[in-house]
């Protein structure tokens, strides 16, 4: 379990000037644009604009601070009001954000196709991961498991794994993260006071 302070990251601006993006996490540790199997961000978004084209990467996007947003991705308007409403889009479609009321900030999870798969879900109360399926790992597979604070002064409880007795706590600030990777280390379940992202992640080994 890696704790993950939101306190100094650094911000990249964005090459348009409508923002700044802190990474939260990648896999490979270390990668780059063109090396990530996953990535995890914050982005500040202060004015409307489009977003640079990925191609062959998924982009899951939600609204964690703000009025919310208008996302036209391939010419088709898609409303997302408020915050906490993940939205799946292909990361090659030409996508243009507009505003709806001041800046927002989001949670961007980008994930490569044909090497990683990801989930968002919002949790706020007791969650428990579903093993099956391959998300949080498999044969071939290195799981993952991020959750982000989105409140504020969040206290996260952490279920130890099968045959290991007890819980942890752990206090998080406003956009701290905790991160979980190999398959065999992943918590039982998790249980916080405030609202979190919970980010289920699994990506090809390295090497």
């Amino acid at each position: 379990m890696r704790i993950l302070r939101a306190a100094g990251r650094a911000a990249a601006p964005w090459s348009n000037g409508g923002g700044v993006t802190r990474e939260i996490a990648v896999h490979p540790p270390g990668a780059g644009w063109d090396g990530f199997a996953w990535r995890v961000s914050l982005a500040d978004v202060t004015r409307d604009g489009p977003y640079s084209p990925l191609p062959g990467v998924r982009r899951i996007l939600t609204v964690v601070d703000g009025a919310g947003l208008e996302l036209t991705v391939d010419g088709t308007p898609r409303l997302l009001p408020g915050r906490y409403r993940p939205f799946a889009f292909p990361g090659d479609a030409t996508t243009v954000s507009r505003l709806l009321d001041g800046p927002v900030v989001n949670l961007n999870v980008m994930l490569r196709e044909g090497r990683a798969e990801g989930t968002v879900e919002m949790v706020g109360g007791a969650w428990s991961p579903e093993r099956e399926g391959g998300v949080v790992g498999g044969p071939d597979r290195v799981g993952g498991l991020l959750v982000v604070a989105l409140e504020g002064a969040t206290r996260l409880t952490v279920r130890g794994k099968s045959g290991v007795p007890g819980e942890s706590e752990v206090r998080l600030e406003r956009f701290d993260a905790v991160l979980w990777t190999g398959a065999d280390v992943l918590p039982d379940g998790l249980r916080t006071d405030r609202t979190v992202a919970v980010v289920r992640l699994s990506g090809r080994p390295l090497g």
